[in-house]
């Protein structure tokens, strides 16, 4: 007897088990032109190729011819024939293909370097980074996604990224943006919730204003006067009506930022307004009916609090319609260009000249613990300090031309030797692939010997590999 029911459909159409899902892949990112910032950055996937040419031409583009891939940047500080990428067992490896200034990677000069994920390369005054094992997702461009230029028409500030499962929960924000659905938006300090916020606001077609309230910042006495208004005569000051924030994001968008330190008797208050839809002003004997978009942040995390009962797990539910947890900066490394061309756009003159080398060096190397909000205060001194000259290391704060974030303990200054050893000893383990035997034997050393350095040293071999 056949089955009425019909056939079982699989997960996967090719009869294989298990769901598809992102697959990781070698992906190469022109992250910066020192030159012009505002270019933005492109990724390139490197799984079907079997080369990648870089070199200098009249405008930045790429072709693919068969498996090889070439690349031009219109940068003078590069050769015509820069240098090659290539994968060797398993592992993807840089060579100088006889470049007039040479090829840089992790800071040292080379001829030929294996490369390790985060890899940072330096051809002329244009920067890469080599991602080992980025995670694609299926459907993705079979070679290449460009960002459009800083400041092009369509480009949203905050909702470009070359991340790939930041970009998928950037398109779910784009498809939600227009609807009523709340939305709940969580992530470190400094993480650009607020920009977040302000691209919803943007693409939501309301025509109210965008109203950004700090519930932290509001004294307790104060939360719900501020908020939804109060009436003449309601208290001792009130001299006057006030409609409150609430009101003033009538029509538009309510962002409330840091909704965790919102005050237990603020909460249920809030609560009456978002089911009601209407607000009742302090003193006041009749609400007032209001539409409005409600977008809350916080760095919290509102599980536990509710877990704990220290927040309202109704207002909860009202707030979170729809979750998005925004990443860390070191999560977004591979966007780190976008953000410094989207904040130099805004920051420098048209006519500014961009950044040196080494001051682009030092911006993409530094771990930017505080997030976008740290990289936007040291954009900010720099804007300050070069005034119309290039952007140079000096004009940076000492956290990043250090390395050393704040809080962080005070590095081992070493001595010239102890630091010609340890780049020795560094160049050896990326070309032996972490091999701690074979850097012995290429450095004519005792294992024991390369092991105490790799200690002093404080390196990981594993990190070669």
């Amino acid at each position: 007897m056949g089955d009425s029911l019909g056939t079982t459909l699989s997960f996967h159409e090719d009869g294989k088990g298990g769901r598809s899902g992102p697959q990781p892949e070698a992906v190469l990112v022109l992250v910066l032109e020192c030159g012009r910032p505002r270019a933005g950055s492109v990724r390139y996937r490197l799984g079907e190729l079997t080369a990648v040419a870089l070199g200098r031409g009249p405008d930045r583009r790429a072709e693919k011819i068969g498996t090889e891939l070439t690349v031009r940047v219109p940068d003078k500080w590069m050769s015509s024939r820069h240098a090659r990428i290539e994968p060797s067992f398993g592992r993807w490896v840089l060579v100088d293909t006889e470049s007039k200034n040479g090829s840089v990677v992790d800071g040292h000069t080379t001829k030929r370097s294996v490369l390790t994920d985060g890899s940072l390369i330096e051809l002329g005054h244009t920067l890469f980074v080599f991602f080992e094992k980025m995670p694609i997702e299926a459907g993705a461009a079979a070679l290449l996604e460009l960002t459009p230029s800083i400041g092009a028409p369509g480009d949203v500030t905050g909702m470009s990224t070359l991340v790939p499962s930041w970009g998928v929960e950037l398109a779910r924000l784009r498809q939600i943006a227009s609807s009523e659905i709340p939305m709940l938006v969580e992530g470190e300090s400094g993480t650009g919730k607020e920009i977040l916020a302000r691209a919803i606001h943007g693409m939501s077609g309301r025509n109210g204003a965008f109203v950004p309230v700090n519930c932290g910042a509001l004294p307790d006495n104060l939360v719900e006067s501020e908020l939804f208004g109060y009436k003449k005569g309601a208290f001792s000051g009130a001299q006057s009506d006030h409609p409150g924030l609430v009101r003033a994001a009538d029509g538009g968008t309510l962002f409330l930022d840091e909704i965790g330190d919102l005050p237990p008797s603020s909460q249920a208050a809030l609560l009456r307004v978002l089911q009601e839809r209407e607000v009742m002003p302090v003193g006041g004997t009749r609400a007032v009916a209001i539409d409005l978009r409600v977008v809350a942040a916080t760095h919290r995390d509102l599980d536990d609090m509710v877990a704990d009962q220290s927040f309202r797990h109704d207002l909860f539910a009202r707030l979170a319609g729809f979750r998005v947890a925004v990443p860390t900066l070191l999560e977004r490394r591979a966007d780190l260009g976008l953000l410094l061309g989207s904040l130099y756009a805004r920051m420098f003159p048209a006519d500014h000249p961009g950044f040196d080398i080494d001051a682009a060096r030092l911006l993409l190397r530094y771990p930017w613990p505080l997030n976008v909000r740290e990289l936007e205060q040291a954009l900010a001194t720099a804007q300050v300090l070069a005034g119309v000259e290039l952007v140079r290391a000096e004009h940076l704060p000492d956290t990043v031309r250090s390395g050393r974030p704040p809080g962080a303990p005070r590095a081992v200054v070493l001595s010239e030797l102890d630091q010609k050893v340890r780049d020795q000893v560094v160049a050896s383990l990326r070309e032996h692939q972490g091999n701690v035997s074979a850097v012995a034997r290429a450095l004519d050393k005792d294992r024991k010997q390369i092991q105490r350095w790799i200690k002093r040293f404080n390196l990981d071999p594993g990190s070669y590999r």
